[in-house]
């Protein structure tokens, strides 16, 4: 079966006290959406690699790709106002049996988990890699809050996969506020959504801290 991952990223990363888009800030040379696309690539150079970006950023991106000197081939598609809309533009020029969906500024993803992903999704339709909750957890309500059992709970990471015939489906409903990821656009459309263990590693870099971990984690 083939394979599709589509990537997305947007947005200034003003949280790290820094006017370039956060994907496009460098570890150790090379900004952290290559680092990205590298991971998918040399898990599988047959993939099939869709970028999604905000219109704003392509040209930011070509240069980028012309100064490293990158050549890993993917198709370049121009976001939408949500990140729905832009994984429904993605979408369609999608044409792998199985089709992943990913953060770009999550660099660090496992090669390992990736491959238990596509090809759990084969059977499953609908796969996504989480870990355990480590700290403690407290609900809020009005009169107060509650300790509430962290075993019960996980953390969602990406890539998540999903069979075509899912993702498209999913993605024929209306945007809807309710939608935090793709799995809960999938599992609006009635479809169960499977979990596999993902890898700690696989941080989401949206704060300084994350951006001092990961030097330490593409270093290591």
């Amino acid at each position: 079966m083939t394979e599709s991952i589509i990537i997305t990223a947007g947005g200034i990363g003003k949280r790290m006290g820094s006017e370039i888009p956060k994907q496009f800030i460098e570890i150790n040379g090379l900004p952290i959406l290559i680092h990205t696309i590298n991971q998918f690539y040399n898990y599988n150079s047959a993939i099939q690699i869709i970028l999604v970006l905000p219109d704003s950023h392509i040209d930011y991106w070509n240069k980028l790709i012309k100064n490293h000197n990158f050549k890993i081939k993917h198709t370049l598609v121009k976001g939408g106002a949500e990140r729905f809309h832009s994984i429904q533009n993605g979408l369609k020029f999608a044409n792998g049996d199985v089709i992943g969906i990913h953060d770009g500024v999550r660099p660090f993803v496992s090669q390992k988990v990736i491959k238990i992903l596509f090809e759990a999704a084969k059977s499953k339709k609908a796969v996504i890699p989480v870990v355990d909750v480590k700290e403690s957890l407290r609900q809020i309500k009005t009169d107060g809050t509650k300790a509430v059992e962290r075993s019960d709970y996980k953390i969602v990471q990406t890539p998540q996969c999903f069979t075509k015939e899912v993702i498209q489906k999913a993605y024929l409903q209306k945007f809807s506020t309710s939608f935090t990821d793709d799995a809960s656009v999938v599992e609006s459309a009635g479809f169960e959504i499977f979990t596999i263990q993902g890898n700690d590693e696989n941080i989401k870099i949206t704060t300084p801290i994350d951006l001092i971990l990961a030097k330490v984690l593409c270093n290591k």
